[in-house]
């Protein structure tokens, strides 16, 4: 087997492969790929992090996208914008050079063998079946439906108390998509086999239905850092590509959802607790007033019932000395339609304190900010309170005093 490990944003010269091979790795879409100028195979990576195993006839090749934010980080991030009560900290044990599958499938597997060590966690769930006697409640309607005028089998509604339950499901459908990812280490897999041995009387969820929610309780807790990582492996996207002998499958995130995911949940969670409103992700709009436009959708708009306050875009790049022409007109057409007077973009970037642009003949502000991810968890949290106070301090839109904004959104939130 081949590997293939860069990092996002990277280019990677290696021996060229047969055109199949690299058609499949350019459809996983962690590459783009191309032949150099001596025959050489060029790769280029994006924004989109993970692994894929492609195998055409005998050539086996693994390929691996790392986050430069490192594998902790992007953790955090991901999990924060699911949970941000349950994801205060990260995860520990995981340097930036852990490839992201391996990282996953080892921090789950310690978590889950912890929660599973004391025993499974049983507790009543509601069944319908059909039986030949009464269980429980009579399902009646069910019955005469499936059923007239016989007596047996009855439709039958009752409460079951077995190992049966979401937080069971959640962890044998997280083990069972870790098991058919590339790049889990032996041990790991092996680990994962006994886990899923130990869950042996459990149902997976179904391929596409809503994951279901396991608040914590006393009876849980000490499953939910094992349910926190299932959740990240169930939303990862999955990598699925034929054609003909050709086969690639994997694993991967795509960081620019990654950081808006993020920064709404983050900027709702500094917006809406101290300045009222709501905070609004992916807001559908149309640009023209006949709607002959196609629909826009801002990543994040900041809300006083119907009233928007502020409009906001989340940037997974680096702006360089000023931002992209293309960022400031696309800010300016959302500025114009929600009739603002000052837009943000918000980039993943190092750098200078927020910068504001006055837009000649139009009136509109747009103001740069930068949010460090590679800072410490407390100073990034600074980060987005200073953007908060940006968005809710200079928002002109409003026509009201801060006060007055507060005591709106209050209300707003009532």
């Amino acid at each position: 087997m081949r590997l293939i490990s860069l990092r996002e944003h990277q280019t990677h010269e290696c021996e060229p492969t047969t055109p199949a091979v690299a058609r499949a790795m350019a459809a996983t879409k962690l590459v783009d790929t191309s032949l150099t100028l001596d025959g050489r195979l060029s790769l280029r990576s994006g924004s989109m992090v993970g692994a894929a195993r492609i195998i055409a006839g005998d050539e086996h090749v693994e390929l691996h996208i790392r986050p430069k934010i490192g594998i902790a980080r992007l953790l955090w991030l991901l999990g924060y914008a699911r949970d941000p009560r349950g994801w205060r900290t990260e995860p520990v044990g995981l340097t930036p050079e852990h490839d992201l599958v391996p990282a996953m499938a080892v921090a789950f597997t310690t978590a889950t063998s912890q929660a599973l060590a004391p025993g499974l966690l049983q507790g009543y769930r509601t069944v319908e079946e059909a039986l030949p006697l009464v269980r429980g409640r009579l399902r009646e309607a069910d019955q005469l439906r499936t059923r007239p005028g016989l007596a047996l089998p009855v439709e039958v509604r009752y409460d079951d108390y077995d190992t049966d339950i979401p937080e069971n499901q959640l962890l044998l459908s997280a083990v069972r998509r870790l098991r058919r990812l590339p790049g889990v280490p032996p041990a790991t897999r092996n680990a994962l086999h006994r886990i899923a041995g130990a869950l042996a009387d459990v149902t997976p969820l179904t391929a596409g239905a809503p994951i279901p929610k396991t608040p914590p309780n006393r009876f849980n807790n000490r499953y939910q850092p094992a349910l926190r990582l299932a959740r990240l492996i169930l939303a990862g996207e999955s990598i699925e590509h034929a054609h003909g002998s050709t086969l690639a499958a994997g694993f991967v995130f795509d960081l620019n959802t990654v950081f808006e995911d993020w920064l709404t949940t983050a900027l709702r969670h500094a917006v809406e607790i101290r300045y009222g409103g709501t905070i609004t992700g992916q807001h559908q709009m149309h640009l023209d007033r006949d709607h002959l436009l196609p629909l826009v959708r801002p990543d994040i708009t900041w809300w006083n019932r119907r009233h928007c306050l502020a409009v906001i875009d989340a940037k997974y790049k680096a702006p360089g000395n000023t931002p992209p022409r293309d960022d400031i007109y696309q800010m300016l057409a959302y500025c114009t339609t929600l009739k603002l007077t000052r837009g943000h973009l918000v980039y993943a970037s190092t750098g200078r304190k927020a910068v504001t642009y006055q837009l000649s003949g139009s009136g509109v502000h747009i103001v740069v900010h930068r949010l460090d991810l590679s800072a410490s968890v407390e100073l990034l949290h600074e980060q987005i309170n200073q953007v908060a106070e940006a968005i809710a301090g200079t928002n002109v839109a409003a026509g009201v005093s801060g006060a007055e904004k507060v005591g709106r959104g209050v209300a707003a939130k009532g």
